[in-house]
């Protein structure tokens, strides 16, 4: 079976697409490649063939240009399986499929929902663009040959567009992660790692600490770069140490340190429903989590006793949870234990890997079954 994975949007070793689904994909099949657009040229990394369509230099030309040339070059490696992990790209899904092809779309987010918080579109036409794209990605999802998503709720949006959908969720490798178990170790200090917007508690988490000994271990990019200067500014940005966007090695050092791992995302209609990669990883770490009171994920941190929920705008409520769980290191070897073990019986890789190749050997079987037919 040849698979052709492409993507526009993420950089060539996402550690969806590239580490969990290509690396995972091509164990199995052998004969995987992924279109990329960075600009980095073509290579081979893993038995995985990479071939670079060049970066655009406008969000215009990705749009126009870039997917054209991704089609141009996912038809002429004549694949068996079209695996596409970006909205923009659900346009092509016809032409690839006149090949002979089955195609897949992966959702990663609950993109409508997603635009009702994003800051660069003006707040009254939110709504509006939301509802357009929802019909867009329903109408060209629809005709798709399975689609993929990355958590049930995504899923059970587009079971009733396509019956041919499953869940793969984005949980961790087990063997990626290093479990650290050594309290000794670790500093009165608790961890923040992903992308650095003003959604993610970064604020709330600064007052919370501002008047105290605990240190932010910080990774990731700030996203605008003005939201790093605001943050620069605050007066807990003294308890930092901001270490910028690292590997996997510099984030397993990071966990080793840390006594708890934060994920206090605001309250939007994305967040509510997702299951955020950071939470399980912090978990795998053997680190307790301090994470937002959404139904979802309390009935996850309360069933494996591995964390605390707290309100994620009350900064008063963060400091005294905080305070009254990060001296208490039994407390935390025990909710770090729980949350490692979790981790390996529930939300890993290893198990969403089994259901990502059973999707598709059916869905080349049918595709198979319905050329013959």
């Amino acid at each position: 079976m040849k698979i052709c994975h492409i993507t526009t949007v993420h950089p060539r070793f996402d550690v969806r697409i590239f580490h969990k689904e290509c690396q995972s994909l091509n164990d199995e099949f052998k004969v995987v490649s992924l279109i990329v657009a960075d600009g980095l040229g073509n290579t081979v990394a893993n038995q995985i063939q990479i071939y670079d369509i060049g970066k655009a230099k406008s969000r215009k030309e990705r749009f126009v240009k870039t997917v054209h040339k991704a089609l141009k070059k996912a038809l002429s490696l004549k694949a068996d399986v079209y695996h596409l992990h970006d909205p923009e790209l659900l346009r092509i899904i016809k032409k690839l499929k006149k090949s002979g092809a089955a195609v897949i779309y992966d959702a990663h987010e609950d993109l409508p929902r997603q635009i009702l918080n994003k800051p660069y579109i003006p707040k009254l036409l939110r709504n509006f663009i939301s509802l357009v794209i929802e019909k867009y990605e329903n109408k060209k999802a629809k005709i798709a040959d399975g689609i993929i998503t990355a958590t049930p709720h995504i899923r059970e949006r587009f079971l009733k567009i396509n019956p041919n959908t499953t869940d793969i969720n984005n949980f961790p490798k087990i063997n990626d992660i290093l479990y650290h178990n050594n309290w000794d170790e670790k500093e009165l200090a608790i961890a923040y790692i992903g992308g650095i917007f003003k959604t993610r508690g970064i604020l709330e988490t600064l007052e919370a600490i501002k008047d105290s000994n605990i240190k932010l271990l910080l990774a990731g990019k700030f996203s605008p770069e003005s939201f790093e200067t605001e943050c620069r500014n605050h007066p807990g940005w003294k308890n930092v140490n901001y270490f910028g966007f690292l590997d996997r090695n510099g984030i397993n050092n990071i966990l080793k340190q840390a006594r708890i791992g934060m994920v206090i995302l605001e309250n939007t209609p994305s967040y509510i429903v997702s299951l955020p990669v950071k939470m399980f990883e912090y978990m795998a770490a053997g680190l307790p989590v301090m994470a937002s009171d959404f139904e979802l994920w309390k009935s996850i941190i309360e069933t494996e006793n591995c964390g605390i929920c707290v309100n994620q705008k009350d900064v008063n409520e963060i400091n005294q949870k905080l305070n009254q769980i990060i001296f208490n290191t039994e407390l935390l070897k025990k909710m770090g234990k729980n949350g490692r073990n979790a981790v390996i019986n529930k939300y890993n890789w290893s198990l969403e890997e089994k259901k990502l190749i059973s999707f598709y050997k059916n869905l080349i079987k049918n595709n198979n079954e319905n050329i013959v037919d």
